[in-house]
């Protein structure tokens, strides 16, 4: 009877962990075609998105569901599928993205295995949006930052490759370290791994309060150190400079939705109360985690706008662009209504469309100057009128001006933060987006007012293929800033999480 039981519990788990099993299929198959075909070089990234389509497609059927699976150490809810829809997405198309990446495609290179490492990052990324037990997450997060060192140092031949990956494994150690000694003490005070037994323990109260907030912010280091929240982003610009730039657009994107989706689950399962029904933080009145986040995301994104002032190396400009907002996130996190966690969703959706376009564009202005520096893009808009304009728009949008999507986004985080009280938080908010500003116009300013007499009648333009996917990006971009209420519903569906 029990092992009855078992079985049946087993194969329920299953019928929902099947684009999980697509994914890993996936990555096999990658690796063994890899190994038997050498002509196509290509044809592992063909693989992988039709295997993350089909993923998608199973992704589909868990839509609305909310269920624990393999003994309550992962949970399928609309909270969950949300961010495995948004890893999906942007695998996606971070893959079409490096077919035309000249750097990646140097002769000699296998490349078969960089686009098997994307599929197991997106593994680990689906793992970790559903993770509700400490070990789930801590396994899940090791799962996602293998595979990231691995591709931060993939052009190996590359000085600064070489850099980022040593030093991605270096600062990534050290933050494990710390996360999972939190985690040993916060198992050690509540005597169970899983955050809702936790969340339970908490509410009778009669425990010590001090090594219960010296484990969460241990494990708070390790989660800020995931969505590069200051001052855990030490890493983020060297690793975002001399990775490539596609591993960069990914890491700033998708393994930072799923920083932040774990965390988000974490503070709000362990610190809420049932009376509450997901309507506000719940502090059990011993630690203030609401103002010290606050603070978190201030420093964020002062730290992050300020630093990039003054760079000179777009990748390594978008690099700090990234880190403030991850502060921008944060603001929403600090809320943790209903309201604010939609504007989070919402915002990471339009993040998603302008920051790859940002990056995409930088990467085919890398492949035909070889350069990614701000001085050659000193009358691009002369040179390669298509690719300024489309850079323009991304830019405007990270910014955060209409009538783009990065508007809609801070609108919705600045009005959910403005709603729970947090006025001076969203004054920081508005004086850093005004900052903002003037280091994108600097790149702008460099594209149309100012030429270059020696690149001037150096013109040169990207393939039909390459465009239409930038095209795309920015058609959505503001589309979205103009009809944005398909993805607030679907937003707004997806802030429920399994209790």
């Amino acid at each position: 009877m029990v092992i009855e039981n078992q079985y049946s519990f087993l194969t329920e788990s299953i019928k929902f962990f099947i684009p999980e099993i697509v994914l890993v299929i996936t990555y096999i198959t990658g690796v063994l075609v890899d190994l038997i075909v050498k002509k196509n070089r290509n044809i592992v990234g063909y693989i992988s998105i039709i295997g993350m389509i089909i993923a998608g497609v199973f992704l589909a059927f868990n839509v609305g569901v909310s269920q624990k699976i393999f003994s309550d150490t992962l949970a399928i809810d609309p909270f969950s599928t949300f961010f495995k829809f948004l890893a999906l997405i942007t695998t996606i198309i971070i893959s079409i993205m490096s077919f035309s990446y000249k750097e990646l495609y140097v002769p000699g290179r296998k490349i078969g295995e960089y686009y098997s490492m994307l599929v197991g990052m997106t593994f680990g990324m689906f793992i970790l949006s559903s993770a509700i037990n400490l070990i789930t997450i801590y396994l899940s997060i090791e799962i996602l930052s293998l595979s990231s060192y691995v591709l931060a140092g993939y052009t190996k031949e590359n000085r600064r490759s070489n850099e980022a990956s040593l030093k991605y494994v270096i600062y990534g150690s050290l933050s494990s370290g710390i996360m999972v000694y939190g985690m040993s003490l916060l198992y050690g005070t509540t005597m169970t791994l899983d955050i809702h037994k936790i969340n339970e323990f908490f509410a009778q109260g009669n425990f010590d309060y001090f090594p219960v907030i010296v484990a969460t912010i241990m494990i708070l280091v390790g989660f800020g150190y995931k969505i590069s929240a200051v001052p855990f982003h030490y890493w983020t610009p060297d690793i975002y400079e001399g990775a490539p730039i596609t591993v960069t657009a990914f890491l700033s994107v998708a393994s930072k939705a799923a920083g932040f989706a774990v965390f988000i689950r974490f503070f709000n399962d362990i610190f809420y109360l049932p009376t509450n029904s997901l309507e506000s933080w719940s502090n059990f009145a011993f630690f203030d985690w609401t103002t010290l986040i606050a603070l978190l995301s201030v420093l964020t994104m002062t730290v992050g706008n300020f630093a990039a002032i003054w760079q000179e190396n777009v990748k390594r400009l978008l690099a700090y662009s990234s880190i403030a907002h991850a502060g921008y996130i944060l603001m929403g996190v600090v809320v943790l209504t209903n309201v604010g966690i939609t504007a989070v969703l919402l915002y990471f959706v339009f993040y998603l469309l302008m920051n790859l376009g940002a990056f995409y564009i930088a990467q085919l202005v890398l492949n035909e100057t070889g350069s990614e520096d701000m001085k050659d893009y000193v009358g691009l808009g002369y040179r390669s009128p298509v690719l300024a304009v489309l850079m323009t728009v991304f830019l405007i949008s990270l910014t955060g001006l209409p009538p783009t999507a990065g508007f809609i986004g801070k609108l919705y985080i600045f009005s959910a933060v403005l709603e729970d009280g947090w006025v001076w938080l969203a004054v920081v908010g508005v004086l850093n987006s005004v900052v903002s500003l003037f280091y994108y116009v600097k790149i702008i300013m460099n594209m149309f007012l100012r030429q270059n007499p020696e690149t001037i009648d150096k013109k040169f333009t990207s393939s039909t293929f390459n465009l239409s996917i930038a095209y795309i990006l920015a058609i959505l971009v503001i589309f979205f800033g103009l009809y944005f209420s398909p993805i607030l519903d679907f937003a707004a569906k997806s802030v429920t999480m399994i209790r």
